[in-house]
């Protein structure tokens, strides 16, 4: 089956690294918590509802976390627009200073950034490592979770993005 083909059963292609996901037989309700914007400000997931969010929990100690921003940063250069956005929330204790060194020295250049250092946000999501992936549809409910790190600018990862980007919002 080619990279961008949809399972029969509604289900989006999973190839390469992407036979990682879970994909719930049904949607989920999405993390309730907030989290925080680089300007400190309270953020929560609904706040986003319309789009696919790719929410990547990580943190500059985590070393399949760092391994993988690169190609999220890439990713979002892709895909990023009005039905699709990255949310890389950093569990850094260290906040806004630690997030903003780290992304200047790998040269992450269009990721934005969300914090989440109490960690409140990371717990509520049922996060057991980093890093960790949800993918929350149009309608804002989790629809799949990876645990471990991927390579997000890959052709099987696109091909699940946009997967989820052409499905209708449905409640």
């Amino acid at each position: 089956m080619a990279a961008g083909t949809a399972l029969g059963d509604g289900r989006p292609p999973l190839a390469g690294q992407m036979k990682k996901f879970t994909v719930h037989p049904s949607p989920r309700p999405a993390p309730e918590a907030a989290f925080k914007t680089r300007d400190g400000e309270p953020a929560k997931l609904a706040d986003f509802k319309g789009r696919v969010l790719l929410v990547n929990y990580w943190a500059t100690w985590c070393s399949p976390c760092v391994a993988e921003m690169p190609s999220l940063d890439r990713l979002e250069e892709r895909l990023a627009g009005p039905d699709f956005m990255i949310l890389p929330v950093a569990s850094d204790r260290g906040g806004l200073k630690t997030v903003e060194a780290f992304y200047a020295k790998i040269a992450l250049k269009r990721l934005p950034i969300y914090l989440d250092p109490d960690m409140k946000f990371t717990r509520s999501s049922g996060v057991r490592g980093l890093p960790t992936t949800l993918i929350i549809d149009k309608a804002g409910r989790e629809v799949a979770r990876m645990e471990g790190d991927a390579a997000w600018d890959s052709p099987e990862a696109e091909a699940v993005i946009k997967f989820y980007i052409a499905q209708k919002a449905s409640n």
